[in-house]
């Protein structure tokens, strides 16, 4: 009779803390009971903040337009499904520069946890958002009229952030597209910082009229505005944002299908030029390293999908 009254509730399964999940203003936020956290607003998708080792990872502008009149500037933009200015004469054309999926209302999936374990055993949360043809405004849907379905999940673990797109071609017509996930960077000073692993790496300079380029330098320093496209990159080579001072590394980025990866900072006429970008002088305290598939086009055929993604790991 006495062992029936022992608390059989409490046991080692159940008395593990768990990760929370909630939603406040069109806003998912999770964080771990160690401490780490994301926040992705439904607008763009965007991850607007991750923190890791008690510090925030991740740039925001002061100045970002959180309220769904423009895209986000700052955290991790989507960028679907065309980079920069759409080409002349491409079924893109009509679309604004970026594409719509960073402009665009994403619907919450949901969580899930047991399959977003880490290879640590730590605990992870892995958070789904979609996007289709049928949820575009009109003047998207006409400006791109595909068939389409995506599935973005955001996966939180102790150690990194991850961010993976499934694009899913869901009518009888192929399409082709491009895809980067404009990673901002948060860091103390742009002249601290070395950007590794590109070494002799071609790359397309849109600061000199978009002429291609080698990368000479075995730790690029960031010295001025720099818009750099770097092509056909290993992606399961990281590409490591190092302190000059000692060379640690402060971020390491790996990719899974996201071949090409940007640099880019605008540095100072750029930044004043800039109307949700601020302070003047935040372009001290960001880099941006986006892994993506931009120097050509994925093509999918009907019925077909594509996956791709980045991990970054936070080494602060």
């Amino acid at each position: 009779m006495v062992r029936s009254n022992k608390p059989s509730a409490i046991g080692l399964g159940a008395s593990l803390p768990q990760s929370t999940v909630s939603i406040n203003d069109n806003v998912v936020e999770a964080s771990l009971p160690t401490g780490e956290s994301v926040a992705i607003h439904l607008y763009g998708a965007t991850v607007t903040s991750w923190k890791a080792n008690g510090q925030e990872q991740l740039f925001l502008s002061e100045k970002a337009h959180l309220d769904g009149s423009k895209p986000i500037r700052g955290g991790i933009p989507l960028v679907f499904p065309v980079f920069g200015p759409p080409p002349q004469n491409h079924v893109t054309s009509p679309l604004p520069q970026h594409g719509f999926a960073r402009n665009s209302n994403w619907e919450y999936l949901g969580k899930s946890s047991a399959e977003a374990a880490d290879n640590q055993g730590d605990q992870a949360v892995k958070l789904d958002f979609g996007l289709s043809h049928t949820m575009l405004s009109e003047e998207f849907r006409k400006a791109w009229p595909y068939e389409f379905g995506l599935v973005y999940s955001v996966t939180l673990t102790k150690t990194s952030l991850q961010t993976q797109l499934q694009v899913r071609n869901e009518g009888t017509q192929n399409f082709e597209f491009q895809v980067l996930m404009h990673t901002y960077l948060n860091i103390a000073d742009i002249s601290a910082i070395r950007v590794k692993n590109l070494e002799s790496k071609t790359y397309i300079d849109k600061t000199r009229e978009a002429t291609s380029h080698t990368e000479t330098s075995p730790a690029l320093a960031i010295t001025g505005e720099t818009d750099r496209v770097y092509q056909n990159l290993d992606p399961s080579v990281p590409i490591i944002v190092s302190s000059a001072a000692d060379d640690q590394p402060l971020f390491s980025i790996t990719r899974e299908a996201l071949a090409d990866v940007v640099v880019w900072n605008p540095w100072i006429e750029k930044a004043k030029g800039m109307a949700d970008f601020g302070p003047d002088e935040a372009y001290k305290n960001m880099i941006c390293v986006e892994a993506g598939s931009v120097s050509g086009w994925q093509t999918i055929e009907a019925g077909d999908s594509w996956e791709g993604g980045q991990t970054i790991k936070s080494r602060l």
